[in-house]
């Protein structure tokens, strides 16, 4: 296998090479709350990259991938970042089904999906929370009923990310009747576009509208379609939320260095890096962010339990406490609208009040770290 630092150089200079013309425009476009940025040329960008060779990095080779280790998917996602390139249109499939459907997908299933999102063909969303199931998925009420040679779905799933530009949802329904909590529910494969399924695109404090409501009206997906055996589907969607966390989250700490890095600079450029106050929290984002980093390192290679969800409470506070920072950096200004438009800060402080509760919610990170990893006592239900 190829060395990670000669395999990082080869990343940078391709990189270089390439995120000119047309697609330097699309530089730092696309992150968190803004996935609605020239969706159709970073999707080209995104089919650029697979045609290099520079999607599904850590797949197996027989199912297209490279077989490439942590470390170099580490170097690729720090050399991306510090490239500014846009983010990838298609995180959930390359990331998230692609690496499920290798664990637990037939071979029928890993030949007719895996082509398509390492391509960059086919696009995929993911059909986990509901109203009454968001932090607590075995809550999942949505119901699909085999009759005959299809699935039959009814219910509704709601903060589906970019269902309305997606051809295919990967969906935890229950398929046992009676059931309840984590057992009768399986992982199905749900083509939407079809007469049964309705998106309707939810309008967050940016104004923009990634996230969506998806009903299902008696839709179908063929029988052969779920993934797993039928009534394991939370052990299939616990598997999936395993890779979500994965090597990316050293790319994006990147980001928000670079992030932390600009603030500082306008801090130092409106005066107000002279307050005692801000400078102090402007040096504890800076420590916070070290200990990320370290924190994301030392546990890359290990399988340890509530790992993810330390990791999760990490990058999601500090990045909500980066946003009321840069507000307080900013002053009054921070409070009025330029043009009728949020400005870079004011998005960034209304879409990280989200990342302490999206993928997870601080309080059910807490709880899963108290009682599957500190043996403390079931939260009491009131």
């Amino acid at each position: 296998m190829q060395a990670v630092e000669e395999f990082r150089a080869e990343v940078r200079a391709w990189l270089s090479e390439n995120l000119v013309g047309e697609f330097a425009k699309l530089k730092g476009l696309g992150g968190p709350g803004r996935e609605h940025e020239a969706f159709e040329e970073r999707m080209a960008w995104n089919r650029h990259l697979a045609d290099a060779g520079l999607t599904c990095l850590g797949w197996p080779t027989e199912h297209g991938g490279r077989g490439l280790s942590v470390a170099h998917r580490v170097a690729f996602y720090e050399e991306y970042a510090r490239a500014d390139a846009p983010d990838k249109v298609n995180h959930l499939g390359e990331e998230l089904l692609g690496p499920t459907l290798i664990a637990f997908g037939t071979p029928e299933q890993q030949q007719r999906f895996l082509p398509g999102i390492r391509n960059v063909t086919e696009l995929w969303c993911q059909g986990y929370s509901e109203p009454g199931a968001g932090s607590d998925l075995a809550n999942v009420a949505t119901t699909a009923i085999l009759d005959g040679g299809h699935w039959v779905i009814n219910g509704q799933k709601v903060w589906t990310s970019l269902a309305h530009l997606s051809q295919w949802c990967f969906v935890v329904a229950r398929t046992e009747k009676g059931s309840k909590r984590h057992n009768g529910l399986s992982y199905l494969l749900v083509p939407l576009d079809q007469p049964g399924v309705e998106i309707r695109p939810i309008v967050q404090l940016t104004g923009t509208s990634e996230f969506n409501e998806v009903f299902f009206d008696n839709a179908l997906t063929d029988a052969d379609l779920v993934v797993g055996e039928p009534g394991d589907g939370w052990k299939v969607a616990m598997g999936t939320l395993t890779f979500e966390r994965g090597v990316s989250t050293l790319g994006q700490q990147i980001r928000y260095a670079r992030e932390l890095s600009a603030l500082a600079e306008l801090a130092q450029r409106n005066g107000v890096a002279e307050d005692p106050l801000i400078r102090e929290r402007l040096t504890r984002s800076w420590v916070g962010l070290r200990a990320m980093r370290s924190y994301a390192l030392a546990t890359m290679d290990v399988e340890q339990p509530g790992q993810d969800n330390v990791s999760k409470l990490l990058w999601a506070n500090w990045h909500r406490d980066l946003g009321e920072l840069a507000m307080d950096v900013i002053g009054r200004d921070s409070m009025v609208l330029a043009d009728g438009e949020f400005d870079e800060w004011q998005r960034l402080y209304l879409f990280t009040r989200s990342d302490t509760i999206y993928g997870g919610s601080n309080e059910i990170q807490r709880n899963i770290i108290a009682e599957r990893v500190l043996g403390l006592p079931r939260e009491a239900k009131g």
